[in-house]
């Protein structure tokens, strides 16, 4: 252990005072707080006006929340002089903008401590405030302030973004009323194998237009840099993407191509059930009694599950459903290939067995068919790409889940976007270690 200087005991120090240009001049602690009574340190009795030296005409008090020490929240009486001018007769007070802002309630140093409480420890505000002593919307506004003015408006924030993803999110969960999100990622830690997603932004509703509008108003500069966009099944983002971002790879994610195949697997089991036995699926009949395994790959299926399925799957009246699983099996298996090119193989592979006649019994198969030829391009630059999934954006849309829960929902929308920056925006490291 390093050799420690100790110095005598300063509670102008110890609370950070001489930070904020206060002095302590008393202290009173109590079961519910601790406050400390404060002086300014700068005089300010000379007049800006008039260049005269002015004389003191009393006092006021200016109560400010304060960084919590320990387990009581830490209140400032701050003593703030009044001055006259008789030259003038302009009367003014001490400035105290190094504390805290005009007509703010906490200091600066408490929006940093909530501030980082709220980035970095995940709390919620209504921890926050009751450490503070404040109210609720007067926390919650001055520490999104503040976020908003450290953090979010950081003009180099979308700096070095070559690779983002783009998908739709509830935000809200009520009938009758917008609920859903786009969702933008910067995805290039994860591309180029050097740390987690981060959310860009959050633009309200989910179409073609919110997304290219969402581009339109980024830089040229950014749209340049933009080498890859992954993304879901859904055109809309996809034409915008091509519309706004000439030059950039449209990837389609490898959850939602096998999730496609999944869709048609269930589907068509779901329509024979009903064709055949009459009625939805029930406990003990053959084809509910596999609906999971079906999704399975069979890499993963036991000896006894595999012959439960191929035995299920052998009945004539089920031949469709047989068809649809194994063009599902031959999908998944596309992505468990050793190596680029031989993916690339297995894909035209199934691209030309799905190019064939389909039978009118076969319509799942025909709308998987048809959705993955339209794609096929966009599916195989995974394997050009691969580290640009869509996964570290459904990564993000859990983090945020995880944030309405601790919040117990949103009711404004500007407010859920800023919250949901702050936590999933990457400023962790920003405010660990701010000389980085």
């Amino acid at each position: 252990m390093s050799q420690s200087i100790f110095t005598t005991p300063d509670l102008t120090v110890f609370a950070g005072l001489d930070q904020l240009g206060l002095v302590a001049t008393g202290q009173c602690i109590t079961k519910r707080e601790a406050v400390i009574a404060c002086d300014v340190v700068a005089a300010d009795d000379y007049c800006q006006t008039c260049g005269s030296r002015a004389r003191p005409i009393g006092t006021v008090k200016r109560q400010l929340s304060h960084e919590p020490f320990g387990a009581r929240p830490t209140v400032l009486h701050v003593r703030i002089r009044r001055y006259r001018c008789d030259a003038c007769a302009r009367v003014w007070r001490q400035d105290t903008s190094q504390a805290a802002e005009p007509r703010a309630k906490l200091t600066r140093t408490a929006l940093g401590w909530g501030l980082h409480a709220l980035v970095v420890d995940h709390r919620s505000v209504l921890s926050i405030c009751r450490d503070l002593r404040l109210s609720w919307n007067a926390t919650n506004a001055a520490i999104l302030a503040e976020g908003q003015r450290r953090l979010i408006d950081d003009p180099t924030r979308f700096d070095g973004v070559r690779v983002i993803g783009v998908d739709e999110h509830v935000w809200r969960h009520v009938r009758g009323r917008d609920k859903y999100v786009t969702v933008i990622i910067d995805a290039t830690p994860v591309a180029d194998g050097t740390g987690p997603s981060r959310l860009l932004d959050m633009a309200e509703g989910r179409s073609k237009e919110v997304f290219a509008s969402w581009l339109q108003a980024q830089t040229q500069d950014f749209r340049d840099r933009v080498e890859v966009v992954a993304m879901d099944g859904f055109t809309g983002f996809k034409t915008a993407a091509v519309q706004q971002l000439p030059d950039a790879v449209e990837v389609l994610d490898p959850f939602h191509v096998v999730k496609l195949g999944a869709d048609a697997v269930t589907k068509c089991r779901q329509r024979l059930q009903q064709q055949v036995f009459g009625h939805r699926g029930r406990a003990g009949e053959p084809l509910f009694r596999i609906r999971k395994l079906l999704l399975k790959g069979v890499d993963l299926l036991t000896d006894k599950q595999s012959r439960r399925v191929h035995e299920v799957l052998a009945d004539e009246r089920f031949l469709a459903l047989r068809i649809t699983w194994e063009a599902y099996q031959q999908l998944r298996s596309i992505y468990h290939q050793p190596t680029p090119e031989k993916a690339k193989t297995a894909l035209t592979r199934l691209l030309e067995r799905l190019k064939t006649s389909i039978p009118d019994g076969l319509r799942e198969l025909r709308t998987l068919a048809r959705t993955i030829t339209k794609r096929a391009e966009d599916t195989a630059a995974y394997f050009d790409h691969p580290r640009t999934s869509n996964g570290p954006t459904e990564a993000i849309n859990g983090r945020i889940e995880h944030l309405r829960g601790i919040a117990l929902g949103f009711r404004s929308l500007a407010h859920y976007i800023a919250r949901s920056l702050l936590e999933t925006g990457g400023f962790r490291n920003q405010l660990l270690h701010p000389q980085l």
